[in-house]
């Protein structure tokens, strides 16, 4: 029973759905979903229902539903069904455009409502119209308000990171639109995703101005994904390599030496210029840029300037090639005067000054050097920045001349008298001059008498009575100093001068006084491991050793303590004075112990000799004493009889 009154419910509501069809179609066409439903409705409109006027057949859902076959409701329900498509979130489909007005575009994708897409994400598509299939991707099936959310955008992201992979995988070329430049390079578009194009990897040639290539669509390789920071590095550069390798190939297989080859500067440095000649560098060296002297490329040329340059040199393996300039022109030697010769004086302008000397230009690519002992006619070798400096314009005269070899040596100290001409008679062995001291070392003093006239005055020779460990302790660079002329070979240029020699020897005054043993008074200057250094009058300087440095209390001297020492050695000819201080002290303790010594000796004899005069006494007075007793004995004997 329950399953006919099902039935005969579901009779009674078909038949009031058929009484009222033509109203809700009317009404309800433009919610029609699709268009498989529209047509079931009208097949039902079409078909006239009969009432069963007999008993109910309830085995009819058995034998087939109503008036349709097996094969026609396979065919209604495979109808039905092919009106929805089954969509999964997460995925890219395709949707026609059913609508645009100013916010959305509404999109039908087959599912059971419409999805909207933002207009601003179409904005690549500014001629969008309805019914254009576009490419979107779902992001929810439905969102809280029951709306299918769909984004192209993120459609065209993973369709242009799907593209990168695959250009990267395949080594493929790939088109992108320069959106602006940034530090290091440029930014590229690439179907909405953002890559890095470096500067180095622009052109084969360096780039100096990056924004001549922003808003250009170019080709591109992909060289470097980073997955994980979605970073992609792309080269345009690797695209003209290979037809550059196979031109440089092509190039170089021509080559000869002593070609010329017109060329552009594409790079300065500081060694030399690369210049580019149509698809391959080659390296002109700094000097073969100008038979002159330069101090850098760009005194001579510039970036982009076209030349011509010859061949010199060039490997077919590692395609370097060795390029010049200054051989396409004649070498300025050969245009050098015919008539000059050694003794000839030129005029040029210093170019370069090193640690040896300068080189004098006399035409544009003719040097001659000055060596730093030609400069001066003084043996105390100077640095040449202090006669000459870049720039200067001088006169020199030639002393040496090869021009197989072109090459040239010059002096200018030629152009002045040598002073050591007639120096007998200037400076005579004896004579007393006047000397500016010019350097010092350890052993001695150099002075310049006059310009090129130098002379040396060893460290023994300062001073007569001051010990000198070093010149710099007695005078110092620049000071005047009076000076003995001692010894003079003109022929070897050598003077030899002294200073003390102005006085007279004091040591032999000093022989007089400070003789041995006898006492002076002194303060201590210094004081060594050895000993100290004492400060005596007269400006002699003694010498104490340690163990004559000793107080009287075991303490010892200190520096600037005043003290007496006493003269133990007296050297006249090595100027050594030897002094003791203890040996005051110790002599005075010697002397007191001597002085002690003849008292208690003279005091002993003092008690001898009483000593003996009493025995003297003693001996007489012995004699007489006996008498006495006797005497006394008697008397007491006498004494004691009378008692008795």
């Amino acid at each position: 029973m329950a399953k006919k009154q099902e039935v005969e419910k579901e009779l009674a509501a078909k038949n009031a759905e058929l009484q009222g069809a033509d109203t809700r179609v009317v009404k309800d066409t433009e919610k029609i979903e699709s268009e498989a439903d529209s047509k079931l409705i009208e097949e039902i409109k079409s078909n006239t229902w009969i009432t069963p006027e007999g008993e109910f057949d309830w085995d009819a859902s058995d034998k087939g539903f109503g008036n349709y076959s097996d094969a026609e409701r396979a065919k209604l329900e495979e109808q039905y069904a092919g009106t929805f498509n089954q969509i999964n979130q997460g995925e890219i489909i395709e949707g026609t455009v059913v609508s645009i007005n100013n916010k959305d575009v509404v999109l039908n994708v087959g599912f059971k409502s419409d999805g909207l897409v933002s207009l601003s994400e179409f904005r690549d598509l500014p001629e969008l119209a309805v019914g254009d299939v576009v490419d979107v991707f779902v992001e929810s099936q439905e969102d809280a308000n029951g709306q299918l959310v769909l984004s192209r955008k993120r459609a065209k992201t993973q369709k242009s990171w799907e593209a990168i992979n695959e250009a990267l995988e395949n080594d493929a070329i790939i088109n992108g639109f320069v959106k602006s430049r940034t530090k290091g390079g440029l930014i590229v578009d690439i179907k909405g995703v953002e890559a890095f194009l470096p500067g180095s990897q622009i052109d084969i040639k360096p780039i100096r101005d990056y924004d001549i290539y922003v808003g250009k669509t170019m080709e591109f390789k992909v060289v470097k994904i980073n997955h994980e920071f979605k970073n992609v590095v792309v080269s345009h550069k690797v695209l003209i390599e290979n037809d550059l390798e196979n031109q440089k190939s092509e190039i170089v297989s021509k080559l000869e030496k002593g070609q010329v080859l017109e060329g552009t500067v594409k790079n300065i440095t500081d060694f030399g210029v690369f210049i580019d000649l149509g698809g391959v560098d080659g390296l002109l060296h700094i000097t073969d840029i100008s038979w002159g002297r330069i101090e850098h490329p760009k005194e001579v040329l510039s970036l982009d300037q076209t030349i011509n340059v010859v061949v010199l040199d060039f490997d077919d393996e590692k395609k370097r090639i060795a390029l010049g300039l200054k051989q396409l022109s004649e070498h300025p030697w050969e245009s050098l005067d015919k008539d000059l010769a050694v003794g000839s004086k030129v005029k040029g302008k210093i170019v370069t000054v090193a640690d040896y000397g300068a080189f004098l230009e006399i035409i544009p690519g003719v040097e001659g050097l000055i060596h730093v002992s030609e400069m001066s006619w003084s043996q105390n070798l100077r640095s040449p920045q202090e006669f000459l400096k870049v720039s200067d314009e001088i006169e020199a005269e030639i002393l040496t001349l090869d021009r197989e070899e072109r090459k040239m040596s010059l002096g200018i100290k030629q152009l002045t008298p040598d002073p050591w001409k007639n120096i007998v008679e200037r400076y005579p062995v004896g004579s007393k001059q006047t000397a500016v001291v010019k350097n010092m070392t350890n052993f001695g003093v150099f002075v310049e008498l006059e310009e090129g006239i130098d002379g040396l005055i060893h460290i023994s020779d300062l001073s007569w009575s001051k010990k000198i460990n070093h010149p710099n302790e007695f005078t110092k660079v620049g000071e005047k100093l009076d000076v003995v002329v001692l010894e003079l070979d003109e022929e070897n240029r050598k003077l030899s001068l002294g200073h003390k020699q102005l006085e007279e020897n004091p040591w032999d005054t000093f022989e007089t006084i400070f003789t041995i043993d006898s006492v002076h008074e002194g303060t201590v200057l210094k004081v060594g491991d050895k000993g100290d250094i004492v400060a005596l009058q007269y400006g002699v300087e003694g010498f104490c050793p340690s163990k004559h440095s000793v107080k009287e209390d075991n303490s010892a001297l200190k520096v600037d303590e005043v003290a007496s020492f006493k003269i133990i050695e007296f050297n006249k000819e090595n100027k050594r004075l030897v002094i003791s201080h203890s040996r005051i002290w110790e002599d005075e303790r010697a002397e007191a112990r001597v002085e002690e010594f003849n008292a208690r000796k003279k005091e002993a004899k003092v008690a001898n000799n009483a000593v003996k005069k009493v025995k003297d006494s003693v001996e007489k007075s012995t004699l007489g004493d006996l008498d006495v007793l006797a005497q006394l004995k008697e008397q007491m004997e006498g004494d004691e009889k009378n008692a008795k």
